[in-house]
Order: structure tokens, then C-alpha cells, then sequence
């Protein structure tokens, strides 16, 4: 996943650039996220000059002052006095001044968000797919229950939703997944302050709708993978249970923002469970070892007791999400959520790759989707097809 920003404040500290030198107490300055110097050498440790860097003198005992810069890294650079500097020093501090500027535009990055998905049978007889996209989850709840309760994310704003469902045996499971996950995941009790909690508890509690939907009406024999997307300001969550994918692309490169769960995968968790597999299926029956739904076919799932206020089901066919974590920076451009249809007949590399030039070309997240959903026909995949690309950007484009 794409590694967070280091915050830590970077530090300054004066020391003498020539040895030997008596043991004193060196004065420090502490540079502030915004590059400005504060003295903090005095005795009450108070001060707050601005101008430090311009107003201390260069020279001590005759000896030339320098600057030990220590960056959040670890690394360690030493200048002289601003005034003082020759043209490699003067660079030096240069560079620390741009690092500084570049983690604070970092820090305050909060990309804005644009959404486009595209959707085609293939050569199936019918569509079992389905997704859904929300850019503002705030405008969506207000408008899908006629309520206008905060739902802010504590620190990152209103928020993004995206799901891709890939259905089985028919498409219901898929339709009710798709109306169903987001609202259980707004209503948790965990919602928003413990983010992987309600999203567990979310998937859970549409597993057992669907499993008491299957017990009242015994026509309900579908099973669906699901694959949510959560986007909170920086922050990037990705749930996924079944074969769907997600797919970051920083700065032209990949990032697996999912796994497959394909059987063979999880044999030892299967086998553990009084499953099997054969030849890449489960129980010989199904093409994926994670899925909700599916509570018709026997051997695959069974409730069993409840945990902290909700139910648990066992057996080898599992509905417990997967979830990987991503702190959104701008080097992250875009992301592909795709059904297993798009993923047959692309790499994750080769799906960044096709999608960044159809960007650079229109920049287009709905058309995009339909590119790559075109282009995987064109490479002959057997299965439906879903895609969902999401564009980040500093600014509305």
C-alpha cells in the first residue's frame, strides 16, 4: 500500500563545525512545518523570533557556525550561517526549505474526487453485475432517506463510497448487497470513529439479511463478491470479500489495493473449515472462497453463535472482508475497481497503463471505464463487466 507521510517536525540545532570544542549547551531551533526558524535557546525557552536564522551571528570563538539539520528521515545536513554560506550550503538548505514545503502541501492535500463506470453484458446470457458510486456521501444520505444528520468524518470531511458487486446464480444477491451495505455501514454504531469495525459489522449484517432474506423467500439462491471502496479526505479503505479488484495507480505504477480471493489461495483456511478444493473451485461449486450470500448451497456456510452483538458464520465459504489501508498523496492519481470480467484479460499493470493514456487523453473517468470495459471485449473475456474509475486531483478539473 502507499506509505504514509512522515510528520514529524524537522529540528535544528547550532553546533560548531570544527573539533575540538568545549562541551556547552548548544542552542536549538525548531523549524516549524511552514520552514520558519524558532528560537528556542534562550533560558525560559520562549522565544519565538522568526528572523533566528537571520539574526545569529556566524562566528563563535572563531570558529564558523553551522546548522545540523535533521530531517524527519533521520538524515543529517549541515549549513553555515545564511549569510555565510558558500553555493553547495546555500543548495543544501535550499533543499531542506523545498522538503519542508512539499510535506506541508502534502499534509494539507485532500484530493477532490471524480467517478466514472461503465457496465456490459459480455457474452453471458444475463447481467449479474452491479455497482454503485457515491462522491458525497453527505448529499447521497440526505437525498437516499430525506435526513440531513451529520456524517462527517471526524477529521476528513463528508466522505466517497464505491462498491462493485459481481453476482452468482443470479443477480438478487448483487441488487440487495448494493442497496443494503451502505446504509448498514452509515447506521453502525462505529461509524465513522472506528472505521474497520463498522465496516466488518456492515458486511456481516448484510450477510445475515441475506441470509434470513433466503430463509422467507426460498427463490433466493444467489451469491455475490463485493468489493467497497471508503474515501475519507486522505484516507483510502478497501473491503473486499471474492475476486473483484482494486487498483491504485501512483504515478503510473500499480498498487494492489485488494487480493483475489481465489480457492486455491485460501486452501489451508477452507480445508480447516471441513471444505475442499477441486480442481480451483470450492467444494468443486463455486470460483471463489469469499462471497455473501450463497446460504442455499449446502456445505458452504452455517450461523453460528453471536459475538459481541453479532452473528458469526462458519463454513468454508467465507463473507468476512479483507481490508487494506491507503493515505492518499498526489502522486495517486487514479483508482480502477473492476469485476473479475475486466481483470481475465488485464494485469493490474496493464489496467493503469491502458487507463492513464485514455486520462491523458480526455480525462474522462466515465469514458475511461468504458475504454477499458471495450477493451477487454476486444480481448475476448467470457464474463460480465464492471469497472469503476475514480480520479484524485488538487483541484476540480
Amino acid at each position: 500500500m502507499a506509505a504514509g507521510t512522515d510528520i514529524t517536525h524537522p529540528v535544528s540545532a547550532l553546533a560548531a563545525a570544527y573539533k575540538p570544542m568545549s562541551l556547552e549547551r548548544l542552542p536549538v531551533c525548531t523549524v516549524q512545518e511552514n520552514g520558519v526558524a524558532v528560537d528556542n535557546s534562550n533560558s525560559n525557552g520562549n522565544s519565538n523570533d522568526s528572523s533566528f536564522m537571520e539574526k545569529r551571528s556566524g562566528v563563535k570563538n572563531g570558529l564558523k557556525s553551522r546548522w545540523l539539520i535533521v530531517f524527519p528521515s533521520g538524515k543529517v545536513s549541515a549549513v553555515t550561517q545564511v549569510d555565510e554560506m558558500n553555493s553547495t550550503e546555500r543548495l543544501t538548505l535550499e533543499r531542506f526549505q523545498s522538503d519542508l514545503v512539499d510535506r506541508s502541501q502534502e499534509m494539507e492535500y485532500i484530493p477532490v474526487i471524480r467517478s466514472g463506470g461503465w457496465m456490459d453484458q459480455g457474452c453471458r446470457h444475463s447481467m449479474e453485475d452491479t455497482h454503485l458510486r457515491v462522491d458525497n456521501l453527505v448529499t447521497w444520505h440526505a437525498e437516499s432517506s430525506h435526513r440531513c444528520e451529520a456524517i462527517h468524518h471526524p477529521r476528513n470531511g463528508p466522505g466517497a463510497f464505491y462498491g462493485v458487486f459481481d453476482g452468482h446464480d443470479g443477480k438478487e444477491a448483487a441488487d440487495f448487497v448494493k442497496e443494503n451495505l451502505l446504509i448498514n455501514l452509515l447506521e453502525d454504531e462505529a461509524f465513522p470513529t472506528s472505521l474497520n469495525e463498522a465496516v466488518r459489522n456492515a458486511f456481516y449484517k448484510t450477510d445475515l439479511a441475506l441470509y434470513r432474506e433466503y430463509c422467507h423467500n426460498q427463490e433466493c439462491t444467489a451469491g455475490t463478491t463485493a468489493l467497497a471502496a471508503i474515501i475519507f479526505g486522505r484516507s483510502l479503505l478497501v473491503a473486499n470479500a471474492g475476486d473483484c479488484r482494486a487498483v491504485l495507480s501512483k504515478r503510473g505504477r500499480a498498487v494492489l489495493m485488494s487480493r483475489d480471493h481465489k480457492p486455491d489461495l485460501e486452501k489451508v483456511r477452507i480445508e480447516s473449515a471441513g471444505g475442499h478444493v477441486d480442481d480451483g473451485y470450492l467444494n468443486g461449486q463455486l470460483s471463489v472462497a469469499r462471497a455473501l450470500g450463497d446460504w442455499h448451497v449446502a456445505g458452504m456456510k452455517e450461523l453460528r453463535s453471536e459475538v459481541s452483538g453479532r452473528h458469526v458464520s462458519g463454513g468454508p465459504l467465507s463473507g468476512e472482508p479483507e481490508l487494506q489501508h491507503a493515505e492518499l498523496t498526489d502522486e495517486d492519481e487514479f483508482l480502477i475497481i473492476g469485476c473479475d470480467g475486466l481483470w481475465d484479460v488485464f494485469s493490474s499493470q496493464n489496467a493503469v497503463d491502458f487507463a492513464r493514456r485514455s486520462l491523458q487523453a480526455h480525462n474522462d473517468p466515465e469514458r475511461c471505464s468504458r475504454e477499458l470495459v471495450n477493451e477487454a471485449l476486444a480481448r475476448d473475456t467470457c464474463d460480465n463487466l464492471t469497472v469503476v474509475t475514480v480520479c484524485f486531483s488538487r483541484e476540480s478539473q
